[in-house]
């Protein structure tokens, strides 16, 4: 058996691609083991490097319900009657004009299989549109102009 060299950091593109080749090179090799520690230890250095440099972002949780209510081929009333509201305000969350609750959002993480991370993303609301002026509602029985 020949010495390893000590375990260093992976602090560039380098030291990845040379832990990358290191772990390919022992793969398989027995837990317990100096050489399957060293593994171990290498795919943690690995995970944690590539989850800083090159981590992928979450989908925008909007177009991961939608695209997910695409690929299993439900529309706008199943949501709702799994959330217990009606079509008009999964429209409102869908098109960004309300955000879900988070029991909502736990509802839907489990029926559509979509992490919960995913779902409660900060994202931002459209604006509600102005009102046109001169627009009059009606308020107990009182006229008020807008």
């Amino acid at each position: 058996m020949t010495t390893a060299s000590p375990i260093q950091p992976i602090r560039d593109e380098n030291s990845y691609q040379a832990a990358l080749a290191e772990v390919r090179a022992s793969w398989g090799a027995e837990p317990g083991t100096p050489e399957g520690d060293r593994l171990d230890v290498l795919l943690v250095l690995l995970e944690v490097y590539e989850t800083v440099h090159h981590g992928i972002d979450l989908p925008d949780p909007i177009e991961a319900i939608k695209l997910r209510m695409e690929d299993l081929g439900i529309g706008r009333e199943r949501p709702g009657a799994l959330l217990g509201i009606g079509s008009g305000r999964v429209s409102e969350a869908l098109n960004r004009r309300c955000r879900p609750t988070l029991e909502m959002i736990r509802v839907l993480a489990v029926e559509l299989k979509l992490p919960e991370g995913c779902l409660i993303q900060v994202y931002d609301l459209v604006p509600p549109k102005p009102r046109a002026a001169g627009h009059r509602s009606v308020r107990g029985g009182q006229s008020e102009a807008a």
